[in-house]
């Protein structure tokens, strides 16, 4: 979901209405402001992508109604009030019924931009999670976890188990096999599931933003920091946390993280003050992170609080039963998607699909239906394995010798194709002896009559 800044402002107050509603547009919100709090709470239907700020004190009415009403409307709703001196002990109250944040007058039009920017990253925070969850409303675990294999039904059982719990959890998988929606399923099936579900990939944060992205800054931490930024981890409060490549987390962030987790609470970078977190911790891995932990390259403490309880996901390649499943429940996605009809699969499909060893899992074998359906299944299942673009399948469990193998083998395949079989034009395409090439065709079970035009 793109960056979420509409703000509804009340405040009786012409000047007032007048200088927040500038001041905002100025800082790059969309803003409606009202002189009575009705016709705003009339703009509140239930995913209204926006926020309330309402004034407390107002000629017919106050803000713990107006805080009331609103949240009747949307219990998820941040609303944040602007309050008098003597407005405190009610702007108190209502933060007890909850309301997001109070800001007191006179305020500096900073703090004020400050506050709704992190009441709007929180709404949008919520609105993805109902998407997320209206996507998979009828769908029951076994359409997120797709599968007959005996791993699967094991897998979706220990999900479940796990997911009426608040432990947590360490994923084991290779790249592409399905850890997020393992994560997801944690939490859209749990008590947690009205929380933010909030991802974070270790392997994809710069080691110098990575403190500033789990736990937020203060304004002047550091050179650049004009405001002050809420952190992954305080976004997923009441929530899920899920720590993709946790692996890759540096060093001096783990010791934070591991702090934070039994502390139950962060520091933002430059402050000393402790902000209290309700997260649930669900992390994955490609590596075994046990292993890593005893080499020294991951601390061991925080593995072993990461590793409360764990799920394996098994690889595509080792439950073969499930991938014409797969490939059929991709595919009426993807129709749908596009506007297209749905092919069954042909015999020939179904043998190319079972021979491919899915070094990507899951992820690759939806690419390749996708673009499946994208082709109306021009030259069947087993031309798209042999076209697909270097690169696309995943590496995570092969050593360097099988990936140049995987590649070579990829090179020859995709000359054969362009020549249709054409030997003598393959060799002069690769450039190689033709008894290099018969040598390589056999050793990578390749044979020219699958390749003659046709």
């Amino acid at each position: 979901m793109a960056e979420l800044r509409h703000v509804l402002f009340v405040d009786d107050e012409m000047p007032m209405r007048v200088s927040v509603e500038q001041w905002l547009r100025l800082a790059g919100f969309a803003v409606e402001a009202f002189e009575t709090p009705e016709p705003a709470l009339a703009r509140l239907a239930p995913d209204f992508p926006g926020i309330l700020v309402t004034d407390v004190r107002m000629p017919r009415t106050d803000g713990l109604t107006v805080l009331g009403q609103a949240l009747e409307r949307d219990g998820d709703l941040p609303v944040i009030l602007v309050t008098g001196h003597g407005d405190v002990a009610m702007a108190v109250e209502a933060m007890r019924r909850g309301a997001y944040d109070f800001i007191e007058k006179p305020f500096e039009p900073e703090r004020l931009t400050e506050v709704i920017r992190r009441a709007c990253e929180k709404r949008r925070l919520v609105l993805e999670n109902r998407g997320l969850r209206r996507q998979v409303s009828g769908r029951g675990i076994e359409g997120r976890l797709v599968g007959t294999s005996r791993a699967m039904q094991d897998l979706r059982r220990e999900v479940l188990e796990l997911a009426a719990t608040s432990a947590s959890v360490l994923i084991h998988g290779e790249t592409g096999s399905g850890k997020e929606v393992a994560a997801r399923c944690l939490h859209d099936f749990g008590p947690r599931a009205r929380g933010a579900f909030v991802a974070v990939n270790g392997g994809a944060i710069p080691e110098s933003m990575a403190e500033s992205e789990l736990f937020g800054h203060e304004p002047g931490a550091f050179t650049g920091a004009a405001q002050r930024r809420v952190g992954r981890i305080e976004h997923a409060d009441g929530g899920t946390l899920f720590l993709d490549e946790v692996e890759s987390i540096p060093a001096a962030i783990q010791l934070k993280l591991l702090r934070a987790l039994q502390e139950r609470s962060i520091e933002r970078l430059g402050s000393n003050k402790a902000v209290a977190v309700d997260i649930r911790i669900v992390a994955a891995s490609k590596v075994d992170l046990l292993e890593a932990s005893d080499a020294g390259r991951f601390r061991a403490d925080l593995y072993y609080r990461l590793n409360v309880a764990e799920l394996h996901i098994p690889p595509l390649r080792a439950r073969g039963e499930d991938i014409p499943l797969l490939f059929d429940f991709f595919a009426a996605e993807f129709a749908a998607l596009h506007g297209r009809e749905p092919r069954p699969l042909e015999p020939v499909d179904i043998d190319a699909l079972l021979a491919h060893d899915w070094p990507g899992n899951v992820r690759e074998l939806r690419n390749l239906t996708e673009r499946h359906v994208l082709t109306l299944g021009r030259g069947g299942v087993a031309a798209l394995l042999r076209r697909r673009p270097m690169g696309e399948a995943e590496t995570g469990r092969r050593s360097l010798p099988e990936q140049v193998d995987a590649y070579e083998k990829r090179l020859i395949e995709q000359a054969l194709e362009r020549c249709r079989g054409d030997i003598k034009a393959v060799i002069d395409l690769l450039g190689i002896p033709r008894r290099t090439l018969n040598e390589k065709m056999a050793r990578h079970g390749l044979e020219r009559q699958a390749f003659l035009a046709r």
